[in-house]
């Protein structure tokens, strides 16, 4: 049964109070505060609270906690009683057991504080006012005072449970803090043979208590699947039933390690067992397993969503701001309160409480990826291949300083993965390295697939478009955490930067005439559609068109009258929109009842080819522009990227690895003829969530410009740096000012 604090005997805890974060602990008056207020806490939760901060960084276990406070229990009750009691505390305290912030769970054996304090002396007693006794009512106050303080001496003798606390001030006085622990740095070689993988998303994860890793790695001709390191005692373990994984992440327990393979988000025991579905994703970006028994990914193009770790239908978590198109890269944070972020406007961070909304951007300051708490009260991330730090309050949600390189290199793939992991403990492991790109490497292909590589260097090439006299090359380049428009000349070998405004120009697409380009910026915040003369010799200026969600431009007709582009609803559906030049109008091509994108205007203007996926998997069609008439299904087993053969006569498209033609008649009325194979190969595909054509076609239609992935110069990473209880170097190199 409870023992609570004797009543009317606050002075038996001295004159101390302890503060940590917004908290005080008044041990004279038994009271808790927060920012000056009282929080309620009574009875056995509060001398739990107590006993913990009479003995803080150290183990204080169950067995100790029963002694003291539940002696005379039986243990079923004491169980029950602690469990309760525990809740409690952790509820005054928003606490989290699965993110602790001050009270940390040691299963099966007890609990410890974690959070720093500081004592604070109380002010002297009240003074008391007496009136002269006289003789006998002195002899009898001194009888009175003297049985008084012999029950106070057998109280304390009889009550040794709570010797603890009746000693916690001059304890907590006394006692000065624990001695950092010393920062430890090692390095861990993978295995013979073996070789990190999945780098184009986060490949480790530290769990919680930093007793284990889970890594992806593959091995000569092998899949790529989760292997698990015991950081004690270096021992690695295949996990069965994760090959082909990707994003592994450990509940806050340690005991189940999450990850995605085959479009599904999976967990699965790290003791063996059966992987287990929680549900169907798309490609994600990054997954955090929080209290509550919630998981919350970042499926492509799409808000962050969360779904129960015994599986169901995911749910959104947050929504898409005016012109977002993606978030990426989720953490909760400890306590479960808040979730932060990526959003693709240009990499900002942002944290936004979970279930209230109210979203907040960190700072301008803040750009970059993967951000990640470390208890020693800084907010991480990686900024161009460095990991970045700042101050971060949990309460306020508020970063409080400029951020700091505190690791260089670490490896960071062009999606963004960037291969580090810290635990609550403070324990950080990376991977060294830097940038490192999907190399790829312009090829002309012809129609029987013999290759021909161009002089241009490899590099991290996308959306490459021939200019209309095949002269030129229009094509976007990721470097330095930036993508922007290049040109390439083919005849002089020569690439120069197009644009320079933003951190996000890409999708570039020619004028009919060869004098501008048109592409997508982030340059004046949301994605937008601008063009600039291709000579260079000009500003960008942004185009009429949606002013509510993000828009990408995709073909002109060929008078150049009128942009045929998408623009991306929530949930980064696309639907097909119209520009026409003369008076800024936007119309929409379609009523959209699915996704619809790629749009591609016909040699002669009258028809316009796209992919939507209203049968349940992508296919190509033709309808006529501007209409009326029915639609022509072109593919036949799935297809993306189409592009017209400027004689009018040939439709192209993929499949998959596979370039398909199909004949096209317009005259005198339309016919499509069958697909064709005319070559297949390792090229670069349409992104995740565009079927945006990742190639193009010579004007004579019998060469197509490809981007052929080229094998890395560098070995693939076998190593993983690892520097335990770095959070007490973090301290020195980021002062939190606490």
């Amino acid at each position: 049964m409870d023992q609570p604090v004797p009543t009317g005997s606050s002075h038996s805890f001295g004159n101390a109070s302890v503060r940590f974060g917004t908290f005080e602990v008044d041990l004279r008056a038994g009271e808790l505060r927060k920012g000056g207020v009282k929080i309620k806490l009574y009875g056995q939760p509060f001398n739990v609270l107590a006993i913990l901060l009479a003995r803080p960084g150290e183990v204080v276990t169950r067995e100790e906690l029963q002694q003291k406070l539940w002696a005379g229990d039986t243990f079923v009750d004491f169980e029950h009683g602690l469990n309760k009691a525990i809740n409690k505390v952790r509820e005054a305290l928003g606490d989290d057991a699965d993110n602790p912030r001050f009270i940390e769970t040691l299963p099966r054996r007890g609990y410890r504080f974690i959070a720093p304090m500081e004592s604070v002396s109380a002010g002297p007693a009240p003074p008391t006012t007496e009136r002269p006794a006289s003789g006998n009512e002195a002899i009898a106050g001194a009888s009175s005072a003297t049985a008084s303080r012999r029950q106070v001496l057998l109280w304390s003798i009889s009550s040794l449970a709570l010797a603890a606390i009746v000693g916690l001030a001059t304890w907590i006085l006394k006692t000065s803090p624990p001695p950092a622990r010393p920062v430890t740095r090692a390095v861990i070689t993978l295995p013979s043979g073996q070789h990190l993988a999945g780098l184009e998303r986060p490949a480790l994860a530290l769990s919680a208590d930093g007793n284990k890793l889970a890594y992806v790695a593959a091995t000569q001709g092998g899949a790529p699947q989760i292997f698990l390191r015991a950081m004690d005692s270096g021992e690695v373990r295949p996990v069965p039933g994760t090959q082909g994984a990707t994003n592994p992440f450990f509940s806050p327990d340690g005991q189940w390690l999450g990850f995605v393979s085959g479009g599904k988000l999976k967990k699965i025991s790290v003791n063996g067992g059966v992987a287990v579905t929680l549900a169907d994703v798309n490609p994600i970006a990054g997954a955090t397993w929080g209290g509550r028994h919630t998981i919350i990914f970042a499926p492509a193009g799409s808000v962050l969503r969360q779904v129960s770790d015994e599986g169901g239908v995911p749910q959104p978590v947050t929504q898409f701001e005016p012109g977002e198109s993606t978030q990426q890269w989720p953490e909760i944070l400890p306590g479960g309160r808040a979730v932060v972020f990526v959003s693709l406007f240009g990499y900002t961070i942002a944290v936004q409480p979970i279930g209230t909304g109210g979203r907040r951007k960190l700072s301008p300051q803040q750009v970059g990826v993967l951000p990640h708490y470390a208890p020693s009260g800084h907010l991480l991330y990686v900024a161009s291949a460095n990991l970045m730090a700042v101050p971060f309050n949990l309460d306020r949600l508020q970063v409080g300083g400029a951020a700091v390189p505190v690791v260089q290199g670490v490896l960071q793939s062009p999606t963004g993965a960037a291969q580090y992991s810290v635990s609550a403990t403070g324990s950080l492991v990376y991977v060294p390295g830097g940038m490192q790109g999907i190399l790829r490497r312009p090829v002309w292909v012809s129609r029987n697939g013999a290759e021909q590589p161009l002089v241009a260097p490899a590099d991290v090439y996308n959306q490459p478009r021939l200019s209309p006299d095949g002269r030129q090359i229009a094509v976007d380049i990721i470097k330095n955490q930036s993508r922007q428009v290049w040109v390439y000349d083919l005849a002089r070998d020569t690439l120069s930067q197009l644009t320079s405004e933003g951190t996000t120009n890409e999708y570039p697409v020619w004028t009919p005439d060869g004098k501008r380009i048109a592409f997508t910026s982030n340059k004046e915040g949301p994605l937008r559609i601008f063009w600039q003369p291709a000579d260079g010799g000009g500003r960008p200026e942004r185009l009429a068109a949606s002013d509510n969600n993000p828009t990408v431009p995709f073909s002109w007709s060929p008078d150049g009258q009128f942009l045929a582009f998408i623009e991306l609803l929530p949930p980064a559906n696309p639907k097909i929109l119209v520009l026409r030049m003369a008076d800024s109008s936007v119309q929409p091509f379609l009523q959209p009842q699915a996704v619809e994108d790629a749009p591609q205007f016909s040699p002669d203007g009258r028809w316009l080819a796209y992919a939507t996926n209203e049968s349940g998997r992508r296919e190509i069609y033709v309808k006529p522009y501007p209409g009326p008439g029915g639609k022509w299904q072109i593919s036949n087993e799935g297809g993306t990227e189409p592009v017209w053969n400027r004689s009018g006569r040939e439709l192209f498209y993929r499949s998959g690895d596979k370039m398909m033609a199909v004949d096209i008649t317009t005259q005198p009325s339309f016919a499509a003829g069958k697909p064709v194979e005319l070559f297949e190969g390792d090229y670069a595909s349409t992104e995740v969530g565009l079927a945006r054509p990742d190639y193009d076609v010579s004007p004579d239609g019998q060469r197509f410009l490809m981007l052929k992935p080229v094998e890395q110069e560098q070995a693939a990473p076998t190593q993983i740096n690892v520097v335990l209880n770095w959070t007490e170097e973090l301290k020195r190199l980021v002062p939190t000012g606490k």
